[in-house]
Formats: structure tokens, C-alpha cells, sequence
């Protein structure tokens, strides 16, 4: 005879609970789930009664989840996330599935040439790289669907960083990208000075936006005026080498467009500086295959650093 935790959490209460969790519709849950309306209402109504809470409530025709509600939903991709992770612990190193998120404002050259050459070395792994935002990348790491992610840190977004981990890449630092030709030679400009022409940068809510701001309040000074927001590094090197206006971008992109970008580039003095990680939840470290591709990262670079890499298949990826 099944507990009644066994019968809350049993294989089709989940799927049932998730898809109208899902669509917030009966009758579209109901279809996706392939039963009538009826008995999903019926088996919800049990569910309900079992953890001795209602799960759902209306305003209007409008389906909400309850506090309840909110809680079954994060208790039950705990439990799946966990199973999943279980399974793939005891899985080959060599074959299956790596999920990655990319912060869509990292240059992303090293990443593609790394998993060319780990391809090369485990060809019955399938790697997807995925472009996101930040915050595609915390809702896709909390909910399992993918098992890492390379992003900026430290990330003030998110405060219960109990269940993650993170791995640096590199400590990188943002660069003043200007036209002067009296500055052509310096090495290091005060953040007073970048202010005589108007900016192109990131969004307020961005990483690297949000990092700028902060920059600039700490050291007392105006923050300078901007003409254009966009959320791309590549999309602002277009922008400045049309329009002549200033901005700043990470030493990596600096690195790997410098053909590309008409600019001078110069540090921040004091540096801007953060860094490049894969961050993923504690669990997938334990996972052989992405343990392999953690080492083999690793060595790919030991032989040349991450800036190196940047700029060698920048060049090999563009012819």
C-alpha cells in the first residue's frame, strides 16, 4: 500500500500538477495531458485534498497558483531536479547531454572553438549552447534545463546562492572605448575624464550596466550621458564606430573584435573589474561527463590563457 507522500508525488500527480501549472487553463492542460477536463479537475481536487491546501484559485475566468501552490511547484522541480541529477550521476563521461547558458553580452568566440575541440575528444556528447539573458540563465539553471551556465559574477541578484556553485574562467575588467586622439597614448584614464562625449551602453538593468553605475557613484562622479542603450557588446561597437560616441566593454571582446572596433581602448583607473564563471548547482558537479568537461576545459587552457584563446578563434571563426 503506496504513503501518502508516495501518492502526492507519484509520476502522474506531478504531470498533471505541472501542465496546469504550466498553462493556468483546464481545458488546455486537459488537452496537452490527453484526459477530459473532468478527471484532471477530479485528480487536482485530490491532490488538494491530500496536502490539506487548495493549489489553484480564480479571479475572474484568470487561474492563480496559491501560496500552496507556489510551495507544491518549487517542491516538485526540487524533486525532479534531484532525480534527474541522480540519474546522470551514474551515467558514461563520454556520452550524453551538456545544456549550457551564455550570457548573451559575453563574446562567446572561446566557448564555440572549446567545444569544437571537446567534440573532437568526446563525439557521443551532445553539447547545446544556448544565448540568454540573466535572467533566462537563473530560471533555466533552477528548473533544470540546462546544466551550466557561463555568466558575470558576483551577481547581486540572487541571494540564496546555497544550492549553486560557481567555477572561474577569468577576472576580466571593462574598458573605455573613445575617439581622442590626446588620449591615444594613455594607459589608464579617471573616470572624471571619460565624461567630455556622450555614451552608448548597456541597459540600467543589465550586468555590466548595473556594474558602470556603481563604478561611477563610487568614485563620486557624474555618471556621463548617454545617447543609446543596447545589450550586446557587438551591437555598441556597430553604434560607437557610427556615431563616434564613448562606451565601455569587457578586455575579451577588446580582444577578439579588435579589427573590428574604431576605437581606442583604455583601462579604468581604479580598474573596473569582475569576472567570467561557469556557475551550475552543486549536484552537477558530480555528474562524470560534467566533471570531464569541467578537466578538459581546464586543459584546454593550460596550454593558452582564456584571452589568447579569445583572439586566436575570433580570427579562425571569421574567415
Amino acid at each position: 500500500m503506496k504513503t501518502k507522500q508516495e501518492r502526492i508525488f507519484s509520476s502522474k500527480t506531478l504531470t498533471y500538477f505541472l501542465q496546469l501549472a504550466e498553462t493556468m487553463n483546464y481545458t488546455q492542460a486537459a488537452q496537452l495531458l490527453g484526459i477530459t477536463q473532468p478527471a484532471l479537475t477530479q485528480q487536482i481536487k485530490k491532490l488538494e485534498r491530500t496536502v490539506g491546501a487548495p493549489l489553484f484559485y480564480s479571479v475572474g475566468k484568470k487561474l492563480h497558483l496559491s501560496d500552496a501552490g507556489q510551495t507544491m511547484l518549487k517542491s516538485t522541480h526540487e524533486i525532479l531536479n534531484q532525480t534527474t541529477d541522480e540519474i546522470q550521476q551514474t551515467t558514461s563521461a563520454t556520452v550524453g547531454k551538456i545544456n549550457i547558458g551564455l550570457l548573451s553580452s559575453i563574446e562567446d568566440s572561446a566557448f564555440i572553438a572549446f567545444i569544437a575541440h571537446y567534440y573532437q575528444l568526446n563525439p557521443e556528447v551532445e553539447v547545446t549552447l544556448r544565448m540568454m539573458t540573466r535572467h533566462e540563465i537563473w530560471e533555466s539553471l533552477e528548473n533544470n534545463q540546462i546544466d551550466l551556465a557561463i555568466m558575470n559574477l558576483p551577481d547581486e541578484t540572487i541571494k540564496n546562492w546555497k544550492p549553486y556553485a560557481s567555477k572561474k574562467i577569468i577576472d576580466e575588467q571593462l574598458l573605455f572605448l573613445h575617439h581622442d586622439d590626446a588620449l591615444a597614448n594613455r594607459k589608464r584614464i579617471h573616470f572624471k575624464d571619460t565624461l567630455a562625449e556622450p555614451w552608448a551602453t548597456y541597459p540600467d538593468d543589465y550586468f555590466l550596466g548595473q556594474l558602470l553605475r556603481e563604478a561611477y557613484k563610487n568614485q563620486m562622479v557624474d555618471f556621463p550621458h548617454v545617447v543609446a542603450h543596447f545589450t550586446t557588446p557587438y551591437q555598441l561597437t556597430q553604434f560607437v564606430n557610427l556615431s563616434g560616441v564613448n562606451t565601455a566593454l569587457p578586455t575579451s571582446f577588446v580582444r577578439a573584435r579588435a579589427d573590428q572596433i574604431k576605437a581606442y581602448a583604455i583601462a579604468f583607473d581604479p580598474a573596473i573589474r569582475f569576472e567570467i564563471s561557469f556557475v551550475y548547482r552543486k549536484e552537477k558537479a558530480d555528474i562524470p561527463r560534467i566533471s570531464n568537461f569541467f578537466q578538459t576545459f581546464d586543459d584546454y587552457l593550460k596550454e593558452k590563457d582564456y584571452l589568447s584563446r579569445v583572439s586566436e578563434n575570433r580570427v579562425k571563426l571569421d574567415k
